[in-house]
């Protein structure tokens, strides 16, 4: 028995979720849990513990973040080791239909950008060793 509880998986809200779970499928590798309907999806990964679940909902509204308007509520932080990872990963982002939001790859110290994913959630790729 542990004495904290577990964190299980992250929520995430969309409208289209099937959509919003295969844009994170494919961006970090995941795969789907068998049995979920489309108001439901689970993604695990590759030792099968889960990482995402989409929830879907009937209105969102986008965040506007970095912007403050509607702020961002929660954002996902991703990590690579070099600036051309980086890149790699804005164009795949970018594929999949993300939109960069913020490009702070001039920054010496943590350069990154600052993507929405097709729902409009907001999320980063930087660079960063831990």
């Amino acid at each position: 028995m542990s004495d904290y509880p577990v964190l299980m998986h992250t929520v995430i809200d969309a409208t289209d979720s099937r959509t919003l779970a295969e844009f994170y499928r494919q961006l970090l590798g995941l795969k789907y849990r068998e049995g979920d309907e489309d108001d439901w999806l689970v993604l695990l990964d590759g030792d099968g513990r889960r990482v995402f679940a989409i929830q879907r909902v009937p209105t969102l509204t986008r965040p506007t973040w970095p912007k403050h308007d509607v702020s961002a509520q929660m954002h996902l932080d991703f990590r690579v080791a070099t600036v051309e990872e980086l890149e790699r990963q804005r164009r795949r982002a970018e594929e999949l239909g993300a939109s960069v939001l913020l490009d702070r790859t001039g920054d010496a110290d943590e350069p990154l950008y600052v993507f929405a994913d097709p729902a409009g959630h907001p999320f980063c790729i930087m660079v960063s060793q831990g």
